[in-house]
């Protein structure tokens, strides 16, 4: 697909650039108060889980609705790394030997053989309400009303529960064995993986006290790049290496999970993933929101190699 369909890669770039920078300086700076503050193992684990690199796609949607709709505050960053705590919250827990059972996340071991069982399983739990601590110090840098932090918090945290990823990790779970249709594959990931890209959207919207309208056409752009990401996750999957993604490749089939590889092919996943991504953005110009940024990330969403 050719790149001025989604606007410029550097585009995409500058702001994944931007939102690693700000987001590992924040976690790294809660993760070292945090253990001096609880101390023990949990402390050090906790530390440990919050230290966790990653691409911050999540952090980087926050950034770029707030600013597609006007937002101009450095504080958006702590709002940012709330959403990533609340993700670093489900791979700890989706990776423990009862879910995935994984070894490796992000090319380090994973909190449970880094630890325990036992200590990883606590410290997704203690991510939580750290993931609300924040939150709760940015909307104050960000001048918001405690009712908007109650609704920004309401929809975090719906999205990290059984409305969202818990929900769709247990209906993962079920599958395992299962041929899924596309129809019921799709509803499991617009909970474990969609929903929380979905609320990133509507986060970086509210925390800009955008328009109704503009935050509905938010949702709807995050709704469907949620599901595109899981596509290209499963084709990333099928045809990438260990070394590219930091973790092991294959889990799908070894788990004998339904994909869209499985029932579209490698070819007509990708395809279905770039379709949707182009819905996605066209959602935003139905809204009149500027979709350069969020456009080109929806580009980097379905093309990316790792």
């Amino acid at each position: 697909m050719p790149e001025t369909a989604f606007g410029t890669s550097a585009q995409a770039a500058d702001l994944l650039l931007e939102a690693r920078d700000s987001t590992d300086t924040l976690l790294g700076d809660w993760a070292e108060h945090l253990e001096s503050e609880l101390g023990s193992r949990d402390g050090r684990a906790l530390a440990y889980a919050l230290r966790t690199p990653g691409k911050r796609v999540r952090a980087a949607l926050v950034l770029g609705t707030y600013r597609s709709v006007g937002g101009r505050s450095p504080g958006i960053a702590g709002v940012a790394a709330a959403v990533e705590t609340v993700h670093t919250y489900s791979l700890v827990h989706d990776d423990l030997p009862c879910m995935d059972d994984d070894d490796l996340r992000r090319g380090r071991p994973t909190a449970h053989r880094a630890f325990d069982v036992p200590t990883a399983t606590r410290v997704g739990f203690l991510l939580v309400p750290v993931a609300a601590r924040l939150l709760t110090v940015s909307t104050r840098e960000l001048g918001l009303s405690s009712s908007t932090l109650g609704r920004m918090a309401s929809e975090l945290f719906q999205a990290g529960g059984i409305e969202g990823m818990v929900g769709g990790q247990w209906l993962d779970l079920e599958a395992e064995g299962r041929t899924l249709t596309l129809a019921e594959l799709m509803a499991v990931h617009r909970g474990k993986t969609g929903a929380l890209i979905r609320a990133a959207c509507v986060l970086g919207g509210m925390a800009a006290e955008a328009e109704p309208h503009k935050l509905a056409g938010l949702m709807a752009y995050g709704e469907d790049i949620g599901l595109a990401f899981q596509i290209a996750d499963d084709v990333l999957d099928a045809t990438a290496t260990s070394e590219e993604l930091g973790k092991p490749v294959g889990r799908d089939a070894e788990l004998s999970k339904s994909t869209y590889v499985a029932l579209l092919g490698i070819e007509g996943a990708r395809t279905e993933a770039r379709r949707i991504a182009v819905k996605a953005v066209a959602h935003l110009d139905a809204a009149g929101i500027p979709s350069d940024a969020l456009g080109s990330l929806a580009g980097y969403i379905v093309n990316r190699t790792s």
